[in-house]
C-alpha cells in the first residue's frame, strides 16, 4: 500500500477555523483523517501540509514512527507550531488508516484500554465565546455562574473559566478584587463537588500570577493552566514551587523536546499537550510517559474540532497518566453534521468507540458548505486597563 495524496478540508467554526488532513491510499475507498486546526494560522498550516506531501507521497503509511520522524527531520530546518500542526493532522490520519487496515480502535494500537470511560470538561457557554466575553464584561458575576451551571446540567462534573485580570507586573487590588468575587460565586453556584479549573492564557508576571494562585486557593480549583507565559520554564518553576495549587502548561509547547525542560525542572503538575499541534498521537503518548515518570499528569488541550475528539478519546483510553479531557462540543450548532461517527457521551464522560481506525469520517458535501473565513481577534479580550496588548 502506498500514500497517493495529501488533501486539507478546511471548515469555518466561527472563533476558529478546523483544519482537516486526508490521507489518501492506492487502496480504494482507504484513506485515513486528521485535525491540525491552529487557530488564525489556517493558511500557513496547509500550506505545510502541501509542504509535506512529497516526503509522504508514495510511501507506505504503516510506517507512522518513519514517516513522522522523516517530515520532523528530512526537512534539516525543525519544525514549530505550524509545521508541527501539519505534521499531527497527517500523523493521526496514518493511525486511521491503520485502523481501519487491521479492523481495530486506534487506542488498541497504543497500548489497548486502561480506562473503561474519558472524564471531560467544557468551556463556559461549551464554545459560545460571545457569550462568555459578555459575562466577563458583566459588574455582576451571575451570568458567569448561570452559563456554569447550565454546564453542569448537561452532565459534565468540571467547568473552566476566564477570571484573569489584565497582565500587569503586580495585579492591582480592585483587579484582585473582582476575579475573587467571581471565583466566590463559582464556587457558592456550583457547589464542593464540581471541578473549577481557571485558565490565565499566560497573562501574569510570577508576582501577580502569585497573588491571583493565593487569592483562589481558597476555592479549591482543580488546576490553574499557564498562570505565566510559557516560554521561560524557570520562572514557570518558580511560581509552581510557590503556588498552593495545581499548575497546569503545555497547550503552546510541540514536541517531547519542549516539554523535557518543563519536567525536569518540575514546571508544572500537569502537562497539556494539544494532539494537533505537539506531534500527533505517538508523540503525546512519549510526551505522557516522561510526564509519568515525575508523577505529573496529563490532561489534553483541544478546543478544536470533531476529529481532534475522536483523537484525544483514543488517546486518554490508553493512557495511564490522564486525568480530564478538554472538549469544545457546542461551538456551532451543526459541529457533528460535517462529520460521520459512533461517538458517545454520557454523564460528562466520553464512551469507549470500537469503529475500526478513528472512528470519525468527514462529510465533504457538509464541510464544504462552511468554508474559511479569516478568523476574528477579539481586540476586547486582549487589551489591559491602559490599552496595552497582552497574551490573548
Amino acid at each position: 500500500m502506498k500514500i497517493t495524496r495529501l488533501k486539507t478540508v478546511v471548515v469555518n467554526a466561527q472563533m476558529r477555523n478546523w483544519v482537516f488532513v486526508k490521507v489518501e491510499t492506492d487502496q480504494a475507498g482507504l484513506w485515513g483523517w486528521g485535525e491540525a486546526s491552529l487557530e488564525w494560522k489556517t493558511r500557513a498550516v496547509v500550506g505545510a501540509v502541501e509542504d509535506f506531501a512529497p516526503m509522504v507521497e508514495g510511501e507506505d503509511p504503516a510506517r507512522i514512527e518513519h514517516l513522522y520522524q522523516k517530515m520532523h527531520r528530512q526537512s534539516f530546518w525543525r519544525t514549530g507550531v505550524i509545521g508541527l500542526s501539519a505534521i499531527s493532522g497527517i500523523e493521526q490520519a496514518l493511525w486511521d488508516i491503520r485502523g481501519k487496515v487491521l479492523g481495530v480502535p486506534v487506542y488498541q494500537l497504543l497500548g489497548g484500554a486502561v480506562r473503561d470511560r474519558v472524564r471531560m470538561y467544557t468551556h463556559l457557554g461549551g464554545g459560545d465565546m460571545k457569550a462568555v466575553y459578555e459575562t466577563q464584561q458583566a459588574a455582576d458575576p451571575e451570568p458567569m455562574v448561570g452559563l456554569a451551571q447550565a454546564v453542569v446540567a448537561k452532565g459534565y462534573s468540571a467547568v473552566k473559566v476566564l477570571l484573569t485580570p489584565p497582565t500587569e507586573a503586580l495585579v492591582r487590588g480592585i483587579e484582585l478584587r473582582t476575579a475573587e468575587r467571581y471565583m466566590r460565586a463559582l464556587r457558592d453556584g456550583l457547589g464542593e463537588d464540581i471541578d473549577i479549573m481557571i485558565d490565565c492564557h499566560g497573562r501574569h508576571y510570577p508576582a501577580g500570577a502569585l497573588d491571583f494562585l493565593r487569592m483562589l486557593a481558597p476555592y479549591r480549583p482543580y488546576f490553574v493552566e499557564e498562570p505565566v507565559p510559557p516560554e521561560n520554564v524557570a520562572v514557570m518553576a518558580e511560581v509552581r514551587r510557590a503556588s498552593p495549587v495545581a499548575i497546569a502548561t503545555g497547550e503552546r509547547l510541540v514536541t517531547r523536546y519542549e516539554f523535557r525542560p518543563v519536567l525536569e525542572q518540575q514546571a508544572c503538575h500537569i502537562v497539556q499537550p494539544d494532539l494537533c499541534h505537539c506531534g500527533g498521537l505517538w508523540e503525546a503518548k512519549k510526551i505522557a510517559a516522561m510526564a509519568e515518570t515525575y508523577y505529573v499528569g496529563v490532561a489534553p488541550h483541544n478546543p478544536l474540532g470533531p476529529v481532534a475528539n475522536a483523537a484525544a478519546l483514543h488517546f486518554a483510553l490508553s493512557t495511564p497518566n490522564f486525568l480530564i479531557q478538554e472538549d469544545m462540543l457546542t461551538d456551532v450548532p451543526w459541529r457533528w453534521e460535517v462529520v460521520r461517527h459512533r461517538l458517545q457521551t454520557e454523564n460528562g464522560y466520553w464512551l469507549k468507540s470500537e469503529a475500526p481506525g478513528l472512528g470519525v469520517e468527514v462529510d465533504e458535501a457538509a464541510a464544504a458548505k462552511h468554508p474559511f473565513v479569516q478568523e476574528v481577534l477579539h481586540a476586547t479580550t486582549i487589551r489591559a486597563h491602559d490599552n496595552a496588548v497582552l497574551d490573548w
